[in-house]
């Protein structure tokens, strides 16, 4: 009985002392990634699965966050609205994820937002948005308003561009946005008949929609590029365009078979970055605009160590589905980069992953990141402080940069703040002179 005793007895310290003699696992914190990996948006959406990916590893090699390593959790959207509330509810309730990275198209994020509300969690939003929103549980690093679409306008009107031809996906981003620049366009002296697309107005003669909309995934852009062409007739005209997603290959082969060229009409897209550029004839399209606040083309050592360290990533990493050849950066992967570097230094700040305390110190207006396309601050009303960027493409499928804004604030809250400009008076008729 005494000699059963003592070979269990061993045989229990040999187990221990194996136990112990291997490295011990380090602590992992969950982190979810919710981005369209197929569907009408994975042409955009799938760099910034890709970029998170990269950014995670980036971290864990650094040493992690607080010491633990960050294990993503990536799920598919598929452009399905809907479906991204319940990938939502999934990694917030089942995989009991600190923070979530993703979304792309407003509806999306407004499809997600009551889910993160409800459970408290906390997201990062890393792409250029109407505005008109603000909740305690997401931070925006994406674009505002302001920090794109108004300065690409200014930078058009100096320009010389007269008429304002507002073209976009139907949704809310691209509906919100165009209201506001309406009302932007109209105090700077722009006559509603130069600014193209239709209005439709309610009962009371409220304007309530301002441009025209197609559907995602719409491929027949014949009769609204014929349009264009004829309202650029004048030489004076551009287009604004909110098109989201694969719509805009289609667009823009039609727009170049019609013989529209940046000289006659130029088109300033908000979704379109380096990114999308790889699946358009970007030789066609030389001299098109684009306002973000990152574009690959910056020169400054901390963009090259960005782009430098990225696609060496790319040809070492073995996640499935990555594809590793001519990959670009752009302002959503930078921005989801940034989003990545704030909450972390958040935690730290907080020494918590607990998301009322994180929240406190990203409200504190004193968590920055020195990231790619210059300083980023994040503010007490969710949004960032950062530089902004005027380009035009070159045949490659860059931006040359053209104009900067330095330290633009993030205003989430524009519509109805512009004035509508008093219509110029008519100089006074002179008192014709008395003969003698």
């Amino acid at each position: 009985m005494i000699k059963t005793h003592l070979i269990k007895a061993a045989a229990t310290f040999c187990v221990a002392a194996a136990a112990l003699s291997l490295p011990a696992r380090a602590e992992t914190v969950k982190v979810g990634v919710l981005h369209s990996l197929s569907g009408t948006m994975a042409i955009s959406e799938t760099s910034l699965r890709d970029v998170l990916l990269f950014t995670f590893d980036e971290i864990n090699k650094a040493g992690g966050v607080m010491g633990q390593q960050i294990e993503p959790v990536v799920v598919d959207g598929a452009s399905n609205w809907p479906l991204f509330a319940e990938k939502a509810k999934q990694l917030l309730e089942v995989d009991k994820t600190a923070v979530t990275f993703g979304c792309w198209t407003s509806v999306s994020r407004k499809s997600v937002l009551p889910v993160y509300e409800k459970d408290n969690g906390l997201l990062f939003y890393p792409v250029q948005y109407e505005g008109e929103e603000l909740s305690k549980n997401i931070f925006y690093t994406a674009e505002a308003v302001g920090q794109q679409a108004t300065p690409a306008v200014d930078y058009l009107l100096a320009e010389g561009k007269k008429k304002f031809y507002l073209l976009g996906s139907d949704y809310v981003y691209p509906q919100t946005t165009n209201l506001v620049l309406l009302e932007y366009l109209l105090s700077k002296g722009v006559p509603i008949a130069n600014i193209g697309g239709g209005l439709s107005k309610d009962k009371s003669g409220k304007v309530i929609s301002a441009g025209k909309y197609t559907p995602f995934g719409h491929t027949d852009y014949q009769q609204i590029v014929g349009e264009i062409k004829k309202f650029a007739a004048s030489g004076d005209a551009c287009v604004v365009s909110t098109l989201n997603g694969d719509t805009n290959v289609p667009f823009f082969k039609e727009y170049a078979a019609a013989g529209l060229t940046a000289e006659d009409c130029p088109v300033v897209s908000f979704s379109i970055s380096e990114d999308e550029f790889r699946g358009l004839p970007a030789d066609k399209l030389v001299g098109q605009l684009g306002c973000w606040t990152y574009f690959q083309s910056i020169d400054t050592p901390a963009n090259k160590k960005f782009i430098g360290d990225f696609m060496g990533w790319l040809k070492t990493t073995e996640v499935p589905g990555i594809v590793k050849e001519s990959r670009v950066t752009c302002s959503p992967m930078v921005l989801s980069y940034n989003g990545v570097y704030l909450w972390k230094k958040a935690v730290e700040e907080a020494k918590s992953f607990d998301v009322d305390k994180v929240r406190a110190v990203l409200e504190s207006g004193k968590i920055s990141f020195d990231g790619p396309a210059g300083k980023v601050t994040m503010q007490k009303n969710h949004h960032l402080t950062k530089n902004v960027y005027i380009g035009e493409t070159t045949k490659d499928g860059q931006f040359k940069i053209l104009k900067s804004f330095d330290n633009v604030y993030g205003e989430p809250f524009l519509k109805g703040t512009f004035k509508s400009a008093a219509p110029a008076k008519a100089a006074p008729a002179k008192k014709k002179k008395k003969a003698a």
